[in-house]
């Protein structure tokens, strides 16, 4: 066994290196990004540092590839996503997808809400919704939209926006988002009359 697991982390250098090469990246660019130094990027690259998880997990994250095939690990066999049910202000978000990075989708049941948690938000990327049951406002911008069961929304993020559910039953949706959807959102400032924010 310890062998096995020897062999396991002795392909992670070749295909870090790799990566990285791949993407065009310097260690000095990838140390910026992870926070990982440049001499201990060099070493597990040459194989003379002992990846830990500590290590890997943010590289895994720049790269946009899944732990498992950053270690080289065995295909699993079930291609079914079991996802654990993030809860945060009374909405249930369920992950169907599992490779960090590229698109991600979730499965979204939103209670019964009557303004914006923080006001409306912003990021960078695109998001694609859409309704499975009950109702969804969508504020976007100055626009106050309400879809039904099987209507589709898709829209620039960097437009401040919130999805909220009017009642009067639980709304479930599916909603789709890049890499850049994924960062924090920030809460939208609005502009003064003079055009300065």
């Amino acid at each position: 066994m310890a062998a096995m697991t020897d062999d396991v982390l002795a392909g992670v250098g070749p295909r870090l290196r790799a990566l990285r090469q791949r993407r065009d990246l310097t260690l000095a660019a990838v140390a910026e990004e992870t926070g990982i130094s440049v001499s201990t990027l060099s070493r597990l690259e040459a194989g003379q540092r002992r990846p830990t998880l500590e290590l890997l997990l943010p590289l895994a994250r720049l790269h946009r590839v899944a732990l498992d095939d950053l270690v080289g690990a065995p295909e699993s066999r079930d291609p079914r996503v079991h996802a654990t049910p993030i809860h945060r202000r009374g909405r249930t978000y369920v992950p169907l997808t599992r490779r960090p990075g590229g698109m991600r989708a979730y499965k979204v049941v939103l209670p019964v809400e009557s303004a914006p948690h923080g006001g409306l938000k912003v990021h960078e990327g695109h998001e694609w919704v859409y309704v499975l049951t009950g109702r969804l406002r969508l504020l976007l911008g100055d626009r106050d939209l309400v879809l039904a069961e099987g209507e589709v929304a898709e829209f620039d993020t960097r437009t401040p926006h919130a999805l909220l559910n009017p009642g009067p039953g639980p709304t479930e949706l599916l909603t789709l988002f890049g890499p850049q959807g994924e960062r924090m959102h920030v809460r939208a400032r609005t502009r003064r009359g003079d055009g300065t924010q």
